[in-house]
């Protein structure tokens, strides 16, 4: 589970940002309430509200990175790639940092991560031992290279010194069979996001058939996916994939398959008959596309990173995915998802403690979540008080 992060020098972020899904206050009891080791509340689900432009998707971003860099960065780059972070453009000459709180198997962790996009400066992994927290290894830069201090990673020591700069040092253990490393690893494996590191992966039909072989060799999650897709009363009765051969450019090539999704349609007479989703509307191969990303964290436990939730959707949607999170049947592992949106219905489906704000100020992101905000109740309309604009964060149009 998430606890929060933190992040600084980030894209449209300049200052440092925080989001938690930590209950400091407690507030009445929710659905999407969840319990960390420490039996201390947090919470299953976020969204994130603002202006185009204002920082709802570079909010996200961290999360996307940090997933990338931790589990893959030592396999997925080369040894001259630049690390693929931005810093904001009025402070280009200083680092990036990121800190995230979270747990696994019961132990509650600490990463810390500080680079430009040329090296890593500072890394280190913490684990919290009673009221504090104690080292599992630090990794410092210097002009010569790296210096390493560890306990408990697990790592030959001139093999962790000798890891290149762009690269994270878990990722390297994991690579070389530390189990520490590895359990760490495969947390931040099972995030899933939208977001790529240039910003969204906008719908093509590339994504409806990526989704479609996914589905394919995730039978389980397939059926599941039909089921939500019928109670989304999108005009279908089912969902059904089906190979189609692919001849080769030259007679050398050979022939491979795709899978594509059909739609069924049910008449009132009883006959059916399918349509290829690339013929079915946007909103209905966007709900398809969508389910890919969301099924496997609710399966598995992790976390879901979702930019522009309602993106193709009617907001009475957001509900039914919501709730996939909210009930217990449907999310057993405690499964997280933190998501931005436009659509101002996710006020009047959460609390407000569950609700970030973003906004543009002086060419800087900024951030908040609502029960930071003085005299706002509980009890309070969250959608009037915002589209009043008495909450901050709104188009100034």
């Amino acid at each position: 589970m998430i606890r929060a992060y933190r992040f600084k020098n980030f894209y449209s972020f300049r200052k440092e940002a925080e989001v938690s899904f930590e209950l400091g206050r407690q507030p009445a009891a929710s659905g999407y309430d969840l319990a960390f080791a420490d039996q201390k509340r947090g919470n299953k689900v976020l969204a994130v509200l603002g202006a185009n432009g204002a920082g709802k998707t570079q909010l996200l971003k961290p999360l996307a990175f940090l997933s990338w860099f931790i589990s893959q960065s030592f396999l997925n780059t080369e040894p001259h790639e630049s690390i693929p972070v931005r810093p904001h453009k009025l402070d280009e000459d200083s680092p990036t940092e990121f800190e995230v709180d979270f747990e696994v198997d019961g132990k509650a962790y600490r990463y810390q991560l500080r680079l430009t996009r040329q090296h890593v400066i500072h890394e280190a992994l913490l684990v919290k031992t009673s009221r504090l927290y104690s080292y599992v290894f630090i990794r410092e830069r210097f002009e010569g290279g790296y210096k390493v201090r560890q306990k408990g990673l697990g790592m030959n020591a001139t093999r962790a010194r000798g890891i290149r700069g762009n690269a994270s040092l878990l990722a390297a253990a994991h690579v070389h069979d530390a189990a520490m490393a590895s359990a760490i690893v495969d947390y931040f494996h099972q995030y899933s996001s939208n977001l790529r590191f240039t910003g969204r992966a906008h719908f093509d039909h590339g994504q409806l058939l990526q989704s479609a072989q996914f589905f394919n060799d995730n039978s389980t999650l397939h059926e599941q996916a039909r089921r939500v897709i019928h109670e989304l009363d999108l005009g279908l009765s089912g969902v059904e994939l089906q190979a189609i051969q692919l001849t080769g450019d030259t007679d050398e090539d050979e022939a491979r398959s795709i899978y594509m999704p059909f739609g069924q349609h049910e008449l009132e007479s009883g006959e059916t008959f399918s349509l290829p989703f690339v013929e079915e509307s946007s909103g209905t191969q966007a709900a398809y596309v969508l389910l890919r990303y969301v099924l496997p964290v609710l399966e598995n436990g992790g976390v879901a990173v979702i930019d522009e939730f309602d993106s193709d959707f009617h907001p009475h949607m957001l509900e039914v995915i919501l709730d996939l999170f909210r009930l217990e049947h449907s999310n057993p592992h405690g499964a997280q998802l933190v998501f931005s949106c436009h659509t101002t219905e996710a006020l009047n489906l959460l609390a407000k403690h569950q609700v970030y704000l973003v906004e543009k100020i002086d060419l800087a992101s900024e951030t908040w979540r609502l029960d930071e905000v003085t005299g706002l109740r509980s009890d309070d309309n969250l959608f009037a008080k915002y589209q009043a604009g008495a909450l901050g964060a709104v188009p100034d149009i």
